[in-house]
C-alpha cells in the first residue's frame, strides 16, 4: 500500500501524529511569593480595595505570546481580581484581555496559583510588559515587592504620571512562548537581590543588569530570573520562608532553572536587633544549609554557584562575632571544600580596599545595601563565560 493512499485511512483511526508546533513556554520574569509583610497597622493594613494596579515587568527573553501566573500560594483568603489586561509598556498597542479558561473575573483559592490562557502579545527581549488588574474588594497581595502604580476605582489604564510605589503584588511569573528553551539562571537571595534600594522602575537590580548583559552578548540564549525577597534567610523563617523551605517552589518548580546563584546569609548571621540582640547563626550551622542547597540542586541537574556575603561594617547590626562568621563562610566558599560548581566573589567586588569590612561610602546609603552604582558594579564584574555565554 502506498503511503499516500494509506494516510487517510491511518488518520481516520488516529494512528498518525501530525507535527506539533515546535514551541515551548519558558519563564521570562519571576517574583517569589512572600507572606504579607504587615507593613500597615491592624486598622489600616497595606492592601488593594476598589483599586486598579499597574505593574510593568521587563521580559528576559523574546516572546510570541505570554502567560501570567497569579499567586495566592501564601494567602489567607481567596484572591479576587478582574479586568486584567496586558500590553507593551508605554501604551503601545491595544490592551489585550488576560483570561483564565476564558474568564476575566477570577478567584484564586487559598494556597493556589492560576496560569492564564495564552495572550497573543509578541515582544522582543528586554521589552516592558504592563499588566493592569482591578481589585473589587480589600485584598492583601502575597508576592514579593515590586514597583507598582495604583489608582482609585476601576480604570482602563494608569498614566505614567502616577507615582511608583514599592508594594507586594500578585504576579509570580510571566511565561513566554518561543521556539526553544534558553539557559535559565536564577538569582536566589534577599533584599540585595530583590533590589530593595534600586531606583524604582529602573530595572537596576543586579540580576536584571546581568540579564541585560547576557542578552547583549549572547542574544536570546539566556534568561536571568530574580527570586530575591527582602529579609530572606537561608535557614530560618522571617518575613518569608527560608531559602531551604522555598527552593522547591521558587527554583525547581517555577523557574525551570539550569543554574542558580545563591547569594544570601547575611540576615542569618547578624544579631536580631534591639532590644533582644539575639545572636545570629554560626558558621557551622550555615555550612550545613549551604551544602544542602547545593546537593538538592545537583539532584535536579542544576548547577549551583555560591556568592560570597558582602561587607556590612557601619550598619546598625554590625558586631565582631557576626563579622567573623561572614569571613569564615566566605573563606569556605572560596576553598576546595565548597560543593558549589563556581564562585562569584561579591565580597571582593564591593568591599572598600581601605576598610575591607565595609562598603565604600559612595555605593551605599546604609552600609549594608548597595545603591544603583553598587548593583551595576556587581553585575558588570561577573564573568559571562561562567554561564556558557561566549560573546561573539
Amino acid at each position: 500500500m502506498r503511503w499516500t493512499h494509506a494516510l487517510p485511512l491511518l488518520l481516520a483511526f488516529g494512528l498518525v501524529a501530525l507535527p506539533a508546533r515546535a514551541q515551548v513556554w519558558v519563564p521570562a520574569w519571576t517574583a517569589s511569593p512572600a507572606p504579607d509583610r504587615k507593613d500597615g497597622t491592624p486598622d489600616k493594613p497595606v492592601q488593594f480595595a476598589d483599586q486598579t494596579v499597574r505593574q510593568d515587568m521587563r521580559l528576559g527573553t523574546s516572546a510570541k505570546a505570554l502567560r501570567f501566573r497569579i499567586s495566592n500560594e501564601l494567602g489567607v483568603a481567596p484572591l479576587k481580581v478582574n479586568a486584567l489586561t496586558a500590553q507593551l509598556a508605554g501604551g503601545k498597542g491595544k490592551p489585550l484581555p488576560v483570561t483564565f479558561d476564558g474568564r476575566n473575573d477570577i478567584v484564586v483559592p487559598i494556597g493556589a496559583a492560576l496560569l492564564s490562557d495564552a495572550v497573543p502579545l509578541a515582544a522582543p527581549a528586554m521589552a516592558e510588559v504592563t499588566l493592569n488588574a482591578y481589585f473589587p474588594e480589600p485584598t492583601i497581595a502575597v508576592v514579593r515587592r515590586t514597583p507598582l502604580r495604583v489608582a482609585a476605582g476601576k480604570v482602563a489604564q494608569i498614566d505614567d504620571a502616577v507615582k511608583l510605589s514599592y508594594l507586594q503584588s500578585i504576579v509570580s511569573a510571566i511565561y513566554a512562548e518561543r521556539a526553544s528553551k534558553p539557559t535559565i539562571v536564577v538569582a536566589l537571595g534577599d533584599s540585595i537581590t530583590e533590589g530593595a534600594t534600586a531606583e524604582r522602575g529602573s530595572h537596576g537590580q543586579w540580576p536584571e543588569l546581568l540579564g541585560a548583559r547576557l542578552q547583549q552578548a549572547c542574544p536570546d540564549q539566556f534568561v536571568v530570573l530574580n527570586q530575591g525577597i527582602s529579609g530572606n534567610k537561608v535557614m530560618d523563617p522571617g518575613r518569608s520562608h527560608s531559602a531551604l523551605a522555598r527552593m522547591d517552589r521558587d527554583v525547581i518548580a517555577v523557574s525551570q532553572a539550569d543554574q542558580v546563584i545563591l547569594f544570601e546569609g547575611i540576615n542569618d548571621i547578624r544579631h536580631g536587633g534591639a532590644p533582644q540582640m539575639i545572636p545570629g547563626r554560626n558558621a557551622d550551622d550555615m555550612l550545613v544549609a549551604y551544602r544542602q542547597i547545593a546537593t538538592r540542586l545537583h539532584q535536579h541537574g542544576i548547577k549551583a554557584y555560591a556568592a560570597t556575603m558582602t561587607p556590612f561594617g557601619g550598619s546598625e547590626r554590625y558586631e565582631p562575632v557576626s563579622a567573623g562568621t561572614r569571613t569564615t563562610i566566605n573563606t569556605w566558599m572560596r576553598s576546595k571544600n565548597s560543593p558549589f560548581d563556581a564562585l562569584i566573589d561579591f565580597d571582593k567586588i564591593l568591599r572598600d580596599p581601605a576598610k575591607p569590612e565595609s562598603l565604600p561610602d559612595h555605593i551605599t546609603r546604609d552600609h549594608l545595601h548597595p545603591n544603583d552604582e553598587g548593583y551595576a558594579r556587581m553585575a558588570n564584574a561577573i564573568d559571562l563565560s561562567l554561564f556558557g555565554c561566549k560573546a561573539r
